[in-house]
Parts: C-alpha cells; structure tokens; sequence
C-alpha cells in the first residue's frame, strides 16, 4: 500500500505505517524530552528521552483513537473500514464506500474530533483531580492540549479535514447532491491551503526566516488533496446513472465454444481482429471461459481441425466478473483497486454481454465533459 508497513490489526481492521512516520515519531520524541530536560533538570538524559518516546507513542495513540471514532461509526453503518494508517501528517482511516445519506457522513465525519474532545476532558480531569505532579503532570497536559488541538485543527470546515466532510454533510443535504458538496468543501480546503502556504512564506519575504515549515508542508497537503476529492466528485457525478453495460465494447473479443481452432483461428485470429484474448460462450451465450491466441501454440496444427475452442480454454470465475447492472464508479473503482485494465460483463443470468475496458470508461468520461455542438 504505497509503501506502508503493515503492522496488525486493530479491531479486526488493517493497521499501516507511513515510513515518514518514524521521522515525525523521533522529531517529537527530541522535541518532548528536550522539553521536559529543560523543565526538570534533574531528570537524567536518558530518562528524558525515555519519557519523550512514551509521550510521542501516547499522542500517536490518541490519534489512532481519533481515526478509530470514524472506523466504528462507519462500521455501525454497515461500511467497510479498508485500513488505518499512520502517516506524517496524522492518521487516515479509508472506508470502502461513502455514507448513503447527509446525516450518516455527518456522524461518521463528527465521530473522529468528538473522540479527541473527550480524550481532552478525561486527559484534564484526571490532571485536575489527581495529586500528579512533576514530569507526569507535564505529559498529563501536553497529552490534553495535543488532543483539543487536534479535535480543533480537524474541525477547519475544508477538505480532507474532518471539518471538510462536516461541510460536505450539510451542503449534501441542503442541495441533496453530494458531489456539490465535495466540490464546494474542496474549494474551501483549497483556500485554506493557500493561507497555511502563505503563512510559511511570508515570514520569509518580509522578515527572512523561513517562517513556519510545518503550515508549507500542511498547506501542500491541503492543497493536494482538496484537488484529487474535487476531481474525483466530478468523475462520480459524470458516472451516476451509468452501469457496467453502458461501456460495454462493441464487437467485443466473443468466440462460441464448439468451434473448431481452426474455425478460431480464420475467423478471428488471421481475419485481422486486434485481440489477443477471447472469451467464450456456450450454445445460450453464457460466459463459461476464455482462450488466448498464445492457446493455440499448446496444440499441433494438424489437430487443430479436430479440437473445439472449449477443449483449450481457461475457465473464468465468477469473481473476476461484473454484473451488466452495476454502477459504472463501482467497476471503476473495482479496476483500479485490482489493477485491471478490462473485466467481463455478464447478466444475471450468467448471459455475457461483452468486455469492459478501462480505456471505454475514460473515453466516455471525455465524451460527457465536451460541450454538445449548437
């Protein structure tokens, strides 16, 4: 997964790491111990630096906190949490599908800033009310400011943020289209990217430091990400209302299982079709294999008069199909997350109605984008 490290389950749901995950963990690791040295010149190096780990894998835990609020949300919605990961900038919990009303985004959107709000109240409490002092009153309240900023920071109403998926909530619901709400949630993170960005660069026109490098770091990801939730808003809506059949190719690469190789071969191979891959169809049209034109290698010419395309082909699994009546964003996101560039379509009834192409669906996608002629 891009580089991450699996590391085990949490719930039963996927847990990676980012590898830029060990540099922010040592970075806080120096920045808290030297803090605390500092605070408490009795404390011995190597204590401090034991304790700034501690401190460092205690805020990393409330952020996996933090994305499990939005995990078991979505999993009481009946949605899939694919992963958590941990990455330099947080956390990401990545959920299999989206809410299928306004106020179930909402919640699932809420669930992560509201379980590092109470995190802040219990943190506090216990400062409060405990009699802890020295080193461990000081984790006490940086664990307590770290979790109220970070509930603060995921409320900014832009995305990717938590407060972005809050605005997309209820602009869904006051337009009913949820990609308005993407689109306009993703303006607004945009902008906010914009100001972290100039934040970072102004102290360095104006004063000649390098201003904040952190609000430039979080400023391109803002920016970055705000873009691709846009972008990809519009490819959904340009997909709704449109199934697997709809991209279905004409004249797709279909062969009858009966016939001969040498039937095969004249009418398909040598007549010029461009495929190298056919798929095969009983006497009721029903998908029931597939055969390559490298197929024909495996068995001597003089027999190719002798041997039906079914004695050759491959059998293909149901799973390596898509119904006719599936949404096309589904297939879509079927062949990106299996790296697959054509899948066939069948019918309930088994019936194959031809190949999908990955190809077919851009192709259509740029045909729903020109403009029609006057």
């Amino acid at each position: 997964m891009n580089g991450t490290i699996r590391v085990g389950n949490l719930f039963g749901i996927p847990f990676y790491i980012h590898p830029s995950w060990f540099l922010v963990l040592g970075l806080v690791t120096w920045s808290y111990s030297s803090g605390l040295a500092a605070q408490f010149p009795q404390l011995s190096a190597g204590l401090a630096l034991l304790l700034g780990l501690m401190t460092a894998l205690m805020l990393f835990a409330s952020v996996v906190a933090h994305e499990l609020g939005h995990s078991f949300v979505a999993i009481g919605q009946g949605i899939d949490v694919k992963s958590i990961t941990l990455f330099i900038f947080g956390g990401l919990a990545s959920l299999e599908k989206e809410s299928k009303t306004p106020g179930a985004a909402f919640w699932v959107a809420i669930a992560g800033p509201m379980v590092s709000l109470l995190l802040f109240g219990i943190l506090t409490a216990i400062g409060i009310t405990t009699t802890a002092s020295g080193p461990l009153a000081a984790i006490l309240g940086v664990l307590a400011s770290v979790n109220l900023a970070l509930a603060l920071f995921n409320l900014i109403p832009g995305l990717p943020l938590d407060g972005g998926n809050i605005l997309k909530a209820v602009v869904w619901k006051i337009t009913g289209n949820p990609y308005k709400g993407v689109t306009f949630a993703s303006r607004v993170g945009q902008i906010f990217g914009w100001v972290a960005i100039l934040s970072g660069i102004v102290p360095l026109l104006f004063f000649g430091s390098f201003g904040n490098f952190w609000n430039l770091l979080i400023g391109f990801f803002l920016l970055q990400n705000a873009g691709n939730a846009a972008q990809f808003a519009r490819v959904q809506e340009k997909l709704t209302g449109l199934t697997a059949e709809d991209a279905v190719t004409i004249d797709s690469p279909i062969v009858s299982a009966n016939l001969s190789l040498r039937e095969f071969a004249d009418e398909r191979v040598i007549s010029g079709q461009n495929w190298h891959r056919f798929l095969v169809t009983d006497n009721d049209g029903q998908l029931v294999g597939a055969i390559a034109v490298d197929n024909l290698r495996t068995i001597p010419t003089a027999m190719w008069s002798e041997t039906q395309v079914k004695e050759v082909m491959r059998p293909i699994t149901e799973s390596t199909t898509v119904q006719s009546d599936q949404p096309l964003l589904e297939v879509m996101q079927l062949l990106e997350e299996q790296k697959l560039s054509v899948l066939p379509v069948i019918r309930k009834n088994g019936v194959l109605v031809g190949i999908l192409e990955k190809t077919a669906i851009i192709q259509l996608l740029q045909s729903r984008t020109q403009p029609n002629p006057a």
